[in-house]
Order: C-alpha cells, then sequence, then structure tokens
C-alpha cells in the first residue's frame, strides 16, 4: 500500500564542454584570457525524449584595458518540458599576481532569472487540474568565485548562485513550491601538458555539489594538435561517455563540438546529446597572442 523512493534531477544548465563555458559558473574567469571573448553554444540534451533540457548561451567577457579588472555579460536560455528559464547575468573579476608564475582572481556575479511555466500546449492531463496556469516569477540572485592559474594549470572555486530563492504559484489550498535554487558549489581544475612541440595534452576536472543531488563530477582528456585540432573524451561519472573535437580555425576564432552517450538505463529511451559552440576573440597588438590558449 505504501512505497518511498529518491528522486533527483539537474538544476543548473549542464555542458559538456564546460572547459570552454567557465564564465558560465564562475565570475572570476571574467578576463582572463587576456582579450575579449564571445561565445556562443547551443545543446540539446537526450534527443528523442519528450520535453527534454535545451540550452543555449552567449556570452562576451573581456579585460578592461591595462588594469586588473574583467569584466564579461552573459545570457542563457534553458527549455525543460512546460519550463523556460532566462538567465542575464553580469560578471566582474579582480586579479592579482601572487608570485612570478601565478594570478589569483576573485569575481562577483549578478543575475536576473526570469522562470515561465507554460502549461497550456505542453502538458496533457487526462483530468486537469484547475490548480494548474501559465506562470511566472522574477527572481534577481548573486555569486562569487575565485580562479587561481599559471601558464599551464588552472583551480576555481564558485558558487554562481547564493541566494536560496523559491519559485511557487498558488493553488485552491494554498502556496506550493514548483522549485527551490539550492546553492551549486562548482570545483574546476585542468593542466597542460607539452607532449612534444606539436601535441599538448590537458586533463581537466569539474565537481558540482548541491543539496538533495549525488555528486557530479565531470572528467575530460584533450589533444592539441599543431595548435589547430583538438581531440578529447569525457566522463560524467555514472552518467555518460562523450567525445570532444575542436578547430582553431583562425587565431581567433574556435569552433566545438561534443556529443554525450548515457551509461544509464536512460539510454534506452534518447539518441545521446549534441553540443556545438563558437567563440572568437578580439586580440589587440598589446595581447596578440603566439599559440592558442588551451584554456
Amino acid at each position: 500500500m505504501f512505497t518511498a523512493a529518491a528522486g533527483y534531477a539537474q538544476q543548473d544548465a549542464q555542458f559538456t564542454q564546460y572547459m570552454y563555458n567557465t564564465i558560465n559558473i564562475n565570475p572570476a574567469y571574467a578576463g582572463s584570457r587576456g582579450a575579449m571573448s564571445i561565445f556562443g553554444l547551443y545543446r540539446t540534451q537526450w534527443v528523442g525524449l519528450d520535453g527534454a533540457p535545451k540550452t543555449a548561451a552567449f556570452s562576451v567577457n573581456t579585460p578592461l584595458n591595462d588594469s586588473r579588472l574583467g569584466i564579461g555579460v552573459s545570457v542563457t536560455n534553458d527549455e525543460l518540458g512546460p519550463t523556460v528559464e532566462n538567465t542575464f547575468s553580469a560578471d566582474l573579476s579582480y586579479t592579482v599576481p601572487v608570485s612570478e608564475n601565478w594570478k589569483l582572481s576573485v569575481g562577483l556575479k549578478g543575475t536576473a532569472n526570469f522562470f515561465k511555466l507554460n502549461t497550456v500546449g505542453t502538458l496533457v492531463t487526462q483530468d486537469p487540474d484547475p490548480s494548474l496556469f501559465d506562470y511566472s516569477k522574477f527572481s534577481p540572485n548573486v555569486g562569487a568565485g575565485i580562479y587561481f592559474r599559471s601558464e599551464k594549470t588552472y583551480i576555481g572555486l564558485s558558487v554562481p548562485a547564493v541566494l536560496e530563492t523559491k519559485t511557487k504559484y498558488t493553488e485552491i489550498s494554498g502556496e506550493s513550491a514548483i522549485e527551490t535554487q539550492k546553492m551549486n558549489y562548482y570545483l574546476i581544475a585542468g593542466h597542460v601538458f607539452d607532449l612534444s612541440p606539436n601535441t599538448k595534452f590537458k586533463p581537466a576536472l569539474l565537481t558540482k555539489l548541491v543539496t538533495g543531488a549525488p555528486l557530479q563530477v565531470d572528467v575530460s582528456a584533450n589533444f592539441m594538435l599543431y595548435d589547430k585540432l583538438v581531440l578529447g573524451a569525457a566522463y560524467r561519472w555514472d552518467a555518460a561517455v562523450s567525445a570532444l573535437v575542436g578547430f582553431q580555425i583562425t587565431d581567433g576564432l574556435y569552433i566545438g563540438y561534443g556529443y554525450d552517450q548515457e551509461t544509464t538505463n536512460l539510454k534506452r529511451y534518447n539518441s545521446g546529446s549534441h553540443e556545438i559552440f563558437l567563440r572568437y576573440e578580439l586580440f589587440g597588438n598589446y595581447n596578440k597572442i603566439i599559440s592558442p590558449r588551451f584554456f
């Protein structure tokens, strides 16, 4: 007569190529590449599964001339079933050298989140609940992060949203929560090894911790060949394996693609996830690079 089960779900948008979209989770990354970086990404998750997540992200970040400040702005559109979330963010970072080879950046993030529940045309019910209706909600938030790096190594820790806000709607019996924004803790790390004059190897790690969900660990290994072609693979602990490929078209323009295959029983109901992005960087005479940065 009675049963109980635990259910888990992702809350923040998920990215396989997190190592190229660091500004989305860590505001201290703003301006760290030494040039204006324009980034656009589109992800369609669990293709073939009705209501599966679809995410579009766009960001711009840049250092402020010769100062230690970096700024960034970003927009994320995340669709999941009958819900749509649009998040607008502004980032500010400040960098200080801590040694001859290492720099430490601290950053602040301010966000404006617009949540919308569309029940008409998206939810199919046999006996419609009269308390269900279209709903929208605006929630501001703030976040923070630190980013410690050298020419070949980086480590970052961040919380993109500090305030635990609730998105609610009112029904006949009272007030019910649709979603509670929890604090998501992110730890990222990576190192670049020069295997030969024409081959670089970069292992990378992302760890995400949020209350009420299992620890998520993403590990990846990427090889850059002749400063042009990047080939790699990734593993999301107990969730998915991924193939990554990228190409440096020009000094400033880079394109990347990722494909995920589920390792859970969910793989029976979808044909994988696809992710593609473009990054364009504007270099001035003062920050012209000799070879592409690998992070």
